[in-house]
């Protein structure tokens, strides 16, 4: 008989899902197309760069076929200016995403703005006459590019999972010593995880209480939602109980009132009231 599987995805599914993310390579040789699930991937031809799937990525370095570009969020510099500013700047804050693309509109080009919902019907609508596809994809974690193209000072949604892969397997590819960003993203890694330790106190109160995950990352998330979860649930248990109790003392103190009145009217009635 099969155990039943924990709600959620798994540290090591959500790194597989993570080797989905598209990176940047400089390929040593050219390569053909090759057709994927996904699509086809784009003709190797050196110096060219290219994005390509980060298990592909992976598997071209470990046969030295091709070199992979750090994205800009690993650059030391960036990192540091991250952890200033969850420590500094915003403690109690996660980092927040990365902005949305923007993108110009095929007749009108120079116009560039961020793709948002308000904006979505209008250039849904200009693009039946543009040759252009109409699907918009808004925000990460659904960007098919979120890892390449996140600009310095933002952590996009697989940030761990991928920096982690990265310096393992391409370490000699970092803009820095591999040491010196390893202790950089430990350093991030410990200082987010004592924030969501510590942001659980907003679920103290009832009633109107919430905790927000904006800027948490795909790991942190796998890694954090069996305490999360036990948490929320132990929260709702306590709090079904007192307000239990109070209904019980509530009721408790009605039928006493009860009593009490029953009580006086007899005492009246004894003195011939």
């Amino acid at each position: 008989m099969a155990l039943p599987l924990p709600p959620g995805l798994t540290q090591n599914e959500v790194a597989f899902l993570a080797e989905m993310e598209m990176v940047t390579v400089v390929p040593r040789q050219r390569l053909d197309s090759i057709d994927l699930l996904g699509g086809k991937t784009p003709q190797l031809r050196p110096p060219h760069r290219a994005q390509l799937p980060l298990w592909l990525a992976l598997l071209l370095k470990k046969q030295r076929r091709a070199n992979i570009v750090p994205p800009a969020w690993m650059h030391p510099a960036s990192l540091a200016e991250i952890i200033h500013r969850e420590t500094k700047e915003d403690p109690e804050a996660f980092s927040p995403p990365p902005p949305p693309p923007s993108r110009a509109l095929y007749s009108q080009p120079g116009t560039a703005r961020r793709l948002n919902p308000s904006y979505v019907d209008d250039f849904t609508q200009t693009q039946q006459n543009s040759q252009q596809d109409p699907n918009s994809i808004l925000s990460p974690p659904f960007l098919p590019s979120n890892v390449a193209e996140s600009p310095a000072g933002y952590l996009p949604y697989h940030w761990l999972e991928v920096a982690e892969a990265l310096l393992t397997h391409a370490g000699d590819d970092m803009p820095a010593p591999a040491g010196e960003v390893r202790s950089l993203l430990r350093d991030l890694v410990e200082v987010r995880a004592a924030k969501m330790r510590s942001s659980t106190s907003a679920l103290e109160g009832f009633g109107d209480a919430y905790l927000t995950l904006r800027g948490v990352g795909a790991m942190e998330l796998a890694e954090n939602r069996a305490f999360l979860a036990g948490l929320v649930d132990g929260v709702r248990k306590i709090g079904a109980s007192a307000e239990a109790t109070r209904r019980e003392e509530e009721e408790e103190a009605r039928r006493g009132g009860d009593y009490g009145g029953d009580g006086d009217e007899d005492s009246d009635e004894d003195m011939g009231l």
